[in-house]
């Protein structure tokens, strides 16, 4: 018998969640096979079987709040492993193929006044509950794909009677649900950067005409030389390195009564996810060429929505970028990533009038925002800085060594 337990995840970390049991009771388990996903402060991961056998989970429940060490599940490693049903490969793959197919639902008339019986596509799910419960497909709203009806379309035909779902609706429930381990640990380090920081924020704005047309011209190009789309983060976060590199403070922490500088710059990007937001870090961002960032951007964020995040990928990080455009944010003070000591925000990319050369054009503004803690950054290194980002992304040009080109031609 083989005992797994909740494995160390950090040095700070006693305490994790269960967030869901993958095999159940009773199953019989392959070597490294996922048997259940859990949830740090930081981080989800997954606890794999060390040998094959017959499991038996613990007493715990999803949701449920465990210790490192405590027991997780055992396995029976002397059990023989079950046969199998004796069915050809082929008709299993079919059978598989069959669950995963949508289930049509087949309507029949009530009455000879009725229109004539119709095909509903439903999920295999749904199917079986409206089978069960007897309910009448014209009353379900789907909200699938190409009208495909949902689990939750049936629950909410079964909980609405005679009504549809966001219309007429309405309650006056409430319902408690315990915080996760992530969100806590949000919770907490924003209250702690608000409370330890002497947090002040400084905005710019920057013409995005010229990062947009470098796009749309090379984009197409761009990807299919490097297998990864050409977005704004690559843009913005050379353009940080840069910064950094010229105004060092924004870059540093303290650690006590020390300062302590990077020669690199480890950007973390926010992401945000399901389960709530999430910071993983680009490593020595001022190396990596424009795909690398690019490419580094996607894995993160494939990861954190796959709850894939390890505890490597979110530790560290001398600086933050976070982009609420994505979700329409026009100007927002965005909160210091303790204990880095700035952070800038990206927002939504809106035609503005602006004044150019006396005459007034319409242009791509986007508002940027550094929030930086006034301890270790002085007003002139926050707005210097912001100042230095803008002209980098007004002059993509400048990205390819961090310098005017002209200028250092003539070596002003």
């Amino acid at each position: 018998m083989i005992d797994i337990k909740v494995p160390t995840v950090g040095e700070s970390i006693s305490e994790v969640t269960l967030l869901k049991w993958i095999k159940k009771d009773g199953d019989y388990v392959e070597r490294d096979e996922v048997i259940a996903e859990l949830e740090s402060e930081k981080a989800t991961f997954e606890v794999n079987a060390e040998k094959a056998g017959v499991i038996k989970l613990a007493s715990i429940n999803e949701g449920d709040s465990i210790k490192i060490g405590d027991l997780l599940a055992s396995i029976d490693d002397s059990a023989a492993k079950p046969a199998s049903n004796g069915k050809p490969a082929a008709e299993k793959k079919e059978e598989k193929r069959k669950t995963k197919a949508e289930v049509k639902v087949e309507v029949k008339p009530e009455t000879g006044n009725q229109e004539p019986a119709t095909d509903v596509k439903a999920t295999p799910v749904a199917a079986a509950m409206i089978a069960d419960k007897k309910v009448d497909t014209k009353k379900i709203t789907p909200s699938g794909p190409e009208g495909k009806i949902l689990k939750d379309d049936v629950l909410a035909a079964l909980s609405n009677p005679g009504r549809k779902p966001g219309i007429e609706s309405f309650s006056r429930n409430e319902k408690p649900e315990k915080m996760s381990n992530l969100r806590k640990t949000i919770s907490r380090r924003l209250v702690e950067s608000k409370n330890t920081t002497a947090m002040l924020t400084t905005f710019n704005e920057v013409n995005m005409q010229p990062v947009m047309d470098i796009r749309n011209k090379y984009k197409e190009k761009f990807k299919e030389i490097h297998g990864v789309g050409l977005g704004f983060m690559s843009f913005f976060a050379k353009a940080c390195c840069y910064a950094l590199q010229e105004w060092p403070s924004v870059n540093a922490y303290i650690d006590g009564d020390n300062i302590v500088y990077h020669d690199y710059c480890d950007v973390s990007i926010a992401v945000s996810t399901p389960r709530g937001l999430t910071v993983p870090v680009i490593r020595n961002a001022e190396s990596l060429s424009m795909a690398d960032i690019e490419k580094k951007v996607v894995e993160l964020a494939g990861k954190a929505r796959d709850s894939k995040l390890t505890t490597e990928d979110l530790t560290g990080g001398t600086f933050t970028i976070t982009n609420g455009g994505v979700f329409g944010s026009l100007l927002s003070t965005p909160i210091i990533n303790i204990p880095q000591s700035a952070i800038l925000g990206m927002h939504k990319i809106e035609e503005r009038p602006i004044a150019v050369n006396g005459q007034i054009v319409i242009k791509p503004m986007m508002y940027v925002a550094l929030s930086y803690d006034h301890r270790i950054i002085d007003g002139r290194e926050s707005v210097s800085f912001l100042v230095r980002v803008k002209e980098l992304l007004e002059n993509p040009d400048q990205l390819l060594f961090g310098k005017d080109p002209v200028k250092t031609l003539l070596e002003l």
